[in-house]
């Protein structure tokens, strides 16, 4: 089966090296353009689907954005018989979806219609779902809207941040598409279509959904604070300052106002929330790196008894 493959970050990666790896003739890779990173913008990088692509010698398409009759004549030179999309960053117009002649698929990073749009593994961690998936859906031009062909399932465990259920929902995505294309070609698939009453929602993240808001429960602000770690860290402020937060755990028998300091040793730091209070691995302060609570005391950062704002 003669596959195109549309996918930009490290989430998309293993996905693209299942196919290869089971005999799948990907025909093109289409992907994000190179961007400046670092603070000074000075150095390009590559977006990790593209260095895949460039290791196996397949050819690399890398429009700012994918449309047009000359980009929509430069996929159908390859003559894919099907489309793969996982989190490539643009929405794709019909007449893309519809060039090759088994149409496009997307690996989604929830159970549809759970948790349609940019930010599923996070939502799902922050409000505190006991288990979440991969689902494999036909594309429409509607949001996370098409038929699902193939759902996988697996908890979402007590301590678990998003950095680490994206590592695992990458594998079980892989897994499960190499299964639904196997159905496809043999014309075995079962497409379910989506009931939209059910669906739920979760939006691109905005830099205030990551902030704390220390007057919820120590388990809510747990899972805030998980959800957003390690990107882009759940934000609060301290004395004026800024912080990042990394690494929340509920801990028993702390007690004090809101947001204030409770503790800080070698084993992280302790904050009260309205209701219980949590235990922190890391911080990363405005303009500095990530770094445990004791090193950040020792540089005059924080102390016991100082409280993080709670407006």
């Amino acid at each position: 089966m003669r596959v195109l493959f549309w996918g930009t970050p490290e989430f998309a990666t293993p996905a693209l090296r299942a196919l290869i790896g089971e005999g799948f003739d990907v025909v093109g890779v289409v992907t994000q353009p190179d961007r400046p990173v670092g603070r000074s913008r000075s150095k390009v990088e590559a977006p990790p689907v593209k260095e895949v692509a460039d290791r196996e010698n397949i050819p690399v398409l890398q429009p700012e954005h994918p449309r047009g009759e000359g980009f929509r004549a430069q996929i159908a030179a390859l003559e894919p018989e099907v489309s793969v999309v996982v989190a490539y960053g643009h929405i794709l117009a019909s007449d893309v979806i519809d060039v090759p002649r088994l149409g496009t698929l997307n690996i989604h990073a929830s159970l549809l219609p759970a948790l349609r749009g940019a930010a599923p593994i996070q939502a799902a961690i922050r409000d505190g779902l006991a288990e979440t998936g991969v689902s494999i859906m036909r594309m429409v031009p509607k949001l996370d809207a098409g038929p699902v062909l193939l759902r996988a399932a697996t908890p979402i465990y007590d301590d678990e941040t998003a950095g680490e259920l994206t590592l695992r929902l990458s594998e079980m995505g892989a897994a499960a598409l190499v299964e639904a294309l196997a159905l496809l070609e043999l014309d075995a698939a079962r497409e379910e279509p989506q009931n939209d009453a059910h669906a739920t929602y979760a939006p691109k993240i905005e830099r205030e959904m990551t902030r704390v808001d220390w007057a919820l429960p120590s388990d809510a602000v747990a899972r805030l604070v998980r959800a957003y770690d390690p990107r882009p860290g759940a934000l609060a402020t301290l004395q004026g300052f800024e912080i990042k937060l990394f690494g929340a755990r509920p801990v028993v028998g702390a007690r004090g106002a809101a947001g204030e300091v409770v503790s800080i040793d070698d084993q992280g730091m302790i904050v009260a929330c309205g209701d219980g209070a949590i235990q922190l691995a890391s911080v990363q302060p405005a303009g500095k790196r990530r770094m445990a609570p004791a090193d950040w005391q020792r540089g005059r950062g924080a102390a016991a008894g100082q409280r993080f704002d709670t407006t």
